[in-house]
C-alpha cells in the first residue's frame, strides 16, 4: 500500500509517499527498454520530510543530486538506494557552505534547477544555495533549453553577438540547430527585427533566381544536394560580403532556412512542374530498370513523357537498382542512364535484324553531371531523341576511352 505523504507542484518534482509504514521519497527519470518512465524510490526520515516541506530550494537541490544515480540505473538496473540515502543529510540537513562544497564534489543535474528559476550566474560559480533563493514550484523548461544551448556553445568556442543570437532565434535555431528552420520574427527582439530583415533580404536576393530540384533518384521525395549546395554558397557568399561581423553560425542559419523553404517548395510541387517545354509526342515511350521492371508511356495521358519518367525512377531506384533506360521503338532509339557512375549511354539502331540476325547498334558515352545533367539529358531525348543528345556530350563511342574519362574526372 502506497499512501502520498507530501506532493509539490504539478510537474516532476519528487514526492514522499508512505510504503507499508515506510517514509521513501518517489521520483520519475529515464526510461525502461519499452521507453515507458521509471519510477524509483529510497527511505528517509521525519527530519528529511520536515526539510522538504519547508525548503522548496533544498527539496530540488536533493531531486537534482539524485537524478545521475537515476541514470546510471539504466533502463533496468536498480537504484542504489544506499548512494542515494548517503546524500540526504548533506544536501538537507548540512548548512549551506558544505551543501555547496557537497556539489562541486557530486555529479548533478543543472537542467531542473534552471527550470525552476535557479540563478545561472550563481550555479556556475558554485553557489548552488544562494541560486536557489529564486527558485519556483512552476517549471519553465525553455529557460532550461536556453541555458544548455548557450553551454554547448561555450564549449565549442562560439561566441554570439545580439545580432546572430536574433538571426538564430529567427529561424528558430537557437535552442537546437538540428530543427527544422522556420521563419519566428515573434522571438526576436523588437528593436533588432528590422537589421535582421535586411540581412535575410539581401539572402533571398542571393539566391532569386535559384531553385533546389527533386532528385527522383533517391525516392519521391528527395530533392538535389547539388542545388542545395550551389544555393547555400550563394548566399554565404553574399551575407559574409555585406554582413561581415557575423558569427558563422548566424550566416549558416540564413542558409538552412533558405535552402529548407526551397525543398519544401520542390517537394509540394508535382513533377510535371520540370517538363513545361515539352511538346506533345507522336510514339509511345517505354520505361524499363536493371531489375526488369517496365512502364510504357502513350501520348494523350494526363502525364508529360518527363515526369512519368522521373515518377517510375522515383518509385524503383535503389542501391541495387541505379541502370533505367527509355526506348523509342518507333525510331529505334533509346537512352540508358547509370546513376551509379554519373553516366549515360545513347543507343541508336544502325542496322534492323533480318532473318534471324541481330539487329546492329550504336551505343555512345557521356559523362552526366549530377542530377540536373540528367533531367537536361532526358528532357532532350523526349523531346528530339539522339539526334537531340549532340550538345550533351562529348559522346564516346569506345568503351575503353570513356572509361579513361570517367576515371580522370573522378580523380
Amino acid at each position: 500500500m502506497r499512501d502520498v505523504v507530501f506532493t509539490r507542484g504539478s510537474g516532476w518534482i519528487p514526492n514522499v509517499v508512505r510504503e507499508d509504514g515506510e517514509l521513501r521519497l518517489m521520483l520519475g527519470a529515464g526510461a525502461d527498454a519499452n521507453h515507458e518512465p521509471r519510477t524509483f524510490t529510497f527511505p528517509l526520515g521525519e527530519a528529511h520530510l520536515a526539510v522538504i516541506r519547508a525548503d522548496l530550494a533544498r527539496h530540488l537541490l536533493l531531486w537534482s543530486a539524485v537524478l545521475p544515480l537515476c541514470d546510471a540505473a539504466g533502463t533496468r538496473g536498480p537504484l542504489d538506494e544506499d548512494a542515494a540515502v548517503a546524500l540526504l543529510d548533506p544536501v538537507l540537513l548540512a548548512p549551506p557552505a558544505d551543501v555547496d562544497a557537497l556539489f562541486r564534489r557530486i555529479p548533478w543535474h543543472r537542467g531542473q534547477l534552471v527550470a525552476h528559476g535557479a540563478d545561472t550566474g550563481l550555479l556556475d560559480r558554485g553557489q548552488v544555495c544562494a541560486a536557489l533563493r529564486t527558485a519556483t514550484e512552476t517549471p519553465d523548461s525553455k529557460r532550461a533549453q536556453e541555458y544548455a544551448a548557450r553551454g554547448r556553445r561555450a564549449e565549442r568556442g562560439t561566441v554570439l553577438g545580439p545580432l546572430d543570437t536574433a538571426l538564430l532565434r529567427y529561424t528558430n535555431q537557437y535552442l537546437h540547430g538540428a530543427t527544422i528552420p522556420r521563419r519566428t520574427p515573434g522571438a526576436v527582439d523588437p528593436t533588432l527585427l528590422p537589421e535582421v530583415m535586411r540581412v535575410i533580404a539581401t539572402a533571398e536576393q542571393a539566391c532569386a533566381g535559384l531553385r533546389i530540384g527533386r532528385d527522383p533518384r533517391r525516392g519521391k521525395h528527395a530533392t538535389d544536394k547539388r542545388d542545395w549546395e550551389r544555393m547555400t554558397t550563394a548566399v554565404d557568399a553574399a551575407v559574409r560580403r555585406a554582413h561581415p561581423g557575423l558569427a558563422d553560425e548566424a550566416v549558416r542559419t540564413i542558409g538552412f532556412l533558405l535552402c529548407s523553404e526551397a525543398a519544401d517548395r520542390a517537394r509540394n510541387a508535382p513533377m510535371d512542374d520540370d517538363d513545361n517545354r515539352e511538346p506533345a509526342r507522336r510514339g509511345p515511350l517505354s520505361y524499363t530498370d536493371d531489375k526488369g521492371a517496365e512502364k510504357t508511356w502513350r501520348p494523350g495521358g494526363p502525364r508529360t513523357a518527363t515526369a512519368e519518367f522521373w515518377e517510375f525512377v522515383a518509385d524503383r531506384a535503389a542501391s541495387d537498382n541505379e541502370v533505367f533506360t527509355i526506348e523509342d521503338e518507333e525510331r529505334g532509339e533509346g537512352i540508358q542512364l547509370h546513376f551509379y557512375a554519373d553516366s549515360a549511354a545513347r543507343i541508336t539502331t544502325v542496322r534492323e535484324g533480318r532473318g534471324g540476325a541481330d539487329p546492329e547498334y550504336r551505343v555512345e558515352y557521356t559523362l552526366v553531371d549530377g542530377m540536373s545533367g540528367y533531367r537536361a539529358l532526358v528532357s532532350a531525348f523526349v523531346r528530339g531523341g539522339c539526334g537531340a543528345l549532340g550538345e550533351h556530350g562529348p559522346w564516346i563511342p569506345d568503351v575503353a576511352e570513356f572509361e579513361r574519362a570517367r576515371r580522370r574526372r573522378d580523380a
